[in-house]
């Protein structure tokens, strides 16, 4: 058992520690609950339809350092997915219109702030009545949205911090999709000594300092000197009843408490494969009334609100994205509920019948995250306890039990890929100072 590392949970984070752990000489067992590793990122590889296409992390949100560095060291390329942005409102199309009037005052008002408060009663109190139901109405859509969180536990302070950071002409897509980096991460991982169990759910975590054993649904217990917790924050907040929920024999009162002062998003994606780009047809180009075929981005106020092509790339997928409370909400929809939400949207959108889109369709995938049971929801987002929450879970216990997870990175870039493989590798870091 000398030096040897556990980890539980093979998404980005868990499999950056595990490369970074292994290539340092440490013992390294990984335990994934599904019977596939990545977790949120989920690269499709079916050469007939939606290939190298994302059910998960899709993006690169700017010149990520992590990131770029890591793609770089497993020669992955990577390309732009710079777009134009475009909304369907009031029935129109309208290119390139993402201005939200107002955003000046609001950002003056947000720097103003001095104590923080959820995003959701900033905006009531500073931007009340019927002269800023457009801004309170389009902030709900984009904290909602983007962020996937929910606006009335959401952070203020921390939304004035990202919006202060963005990026927003620096989007890349990954050559063969995300899943690629998590085969390089496991396979270097294998060649370095390190193993790899699938289909194996963690349940019970009994630990001392320098001692842990952890308990699976099969009946199996895998010992080491630490443990990383590398679980989705979802499950961590789950209830004790719920599949993949792992307790602490002893508990870990501090750092339990401190898992719920951080938000945990909510999020569907949607993709559809049709026989052809249709929206680039000359009578949906009449109908629209404008040239569409460098939309990348488009935003609406239907069920499904949100929807990108590949753009720059040639592709007959559409993407359709809901989060937030709306995508809460649809929590326990069938897949085919969803599915039919999305044609009903696209519908309206590009003024043509279901049936027409039917007509078309060739493939379709939904995710609901939210529903997942090893995942539970999309990605971190910022309460307003949750910076001295982070302190706390970035603390080792007894420089046994560690937790990692793009919830506990610090940076602008949170609820990202990027986010997962820094909170990686400072644990990895803080564990091989501890010699």
């Amino acid at each position: 058992m000398k030096n040897s590392i556990l980890i539980i949970g093979a998404g980005a984070a868990g499999s950056m520690a595990a490369y970074l752990l292994s290539k340092a000489g440490k013992n390294v067992t990984l335990l994934e609950a599904r019977n596939r590793a990545g977790g949120r990122i989920y690269t499709l590889n079916d050469i007939s339809f939606f290939n190298h296409t994302e059910l998960g992390a899709e993006f690169i949100h700017g010149d990520l350092p992590v990131t770029i560095n890591l793609l770089k060291e497993a020669g992955i390329s990577y390309r732009s997915a710079n777009a134009e942005m475009w909304q369907f409102r009031n029935n129109c199309f309208e290119a390139n219109s993402m201005v939200i009037n107002d955003w000046d005052k609001l950002l003056e008002k947000l720097n103003e702030l001095k104590q923080d408060t959820n995003i959701y009663d900033f905006l009531l109190k500073e931007f009340p009545g019927i002269k800023y139901e457009e801004l309170r109405d389009s902030v709900w859509k984009y904290v909602s949205g983007y962020d996937t969180a929910d606006p009335r536990q959401a952070s203020a302070f921390a939304l004035r911090k990202e919006w202060q950071n963005e990026e927003p002409d620096t989007q890349h897509r990954v050559n063969g999709g995300y899943g690629a980096v998590i085969t390089f991460l496991l396979n270097q991982c294998k060649a370095n000594g390190g193993e790899v169990f699938f289909n194996t759910v963690a349940k019970e975590i009994k630990w001392q300092d320098g001692k842990v054993s952890v308990f699976t649904t099969d009946g199996k217990a895998y010992e080491a000197e630490i443990l990383i917790i590398a679980i989705p924050l979802g499950v961590l907040q789950a209830k004790h009843s719920h599949t993949a929920t792992v307790t602490f024999n002893p508990p870990v009162p501090e750092h339990l408490f401190a898992l719920k002062q951080i938000g945990f998003g909510s999020v569907i994606k949607v993709l559809f494969e049709f026989k052809r780009s249709f929206w680039l047809d000359t009578k949906i180009q009449e109908t629209t009334n404008h040239n569409i075929n460098a939309m990348g981005y488009l935003f609406s106020d239907q069920e499904i609100p949100t929807w990108w092509t590949q753009v720059p790339d040639n592709s007959n997928v559409l993407t359709g994205w809901i989060g937030g409370p709306a995508a809460h909400s649809k929590l326990n929809l069938t897949d085919s509920d969803i599915a039919l939400q999305g044609l009903q949207s696209l519908s309206v959108i590009f003024k043509c019948t279901v049936q027409e889109l039917k007509g078309e369709l060739i493939a379709s995938r939904i995710m609901n995250w939210t529903a997942d049971p090893f995942t539970l929801g999309s990605y971190a987002y910022d309460m307003i306890n949750s910076a001295d929450a982070r302190k706390v879970l970035n603390t080792p216990v007894s420089h046994t039990l560690y937790f990692t997870g793009e919830y506990l990175y610090e940076g602008a870039a949170m609820g990202t890929v990027e986010a997962a493989l820094s909170s990686a590798t400072y644990v990895a870091n803080k564990i091989l100072g501890n010699k």
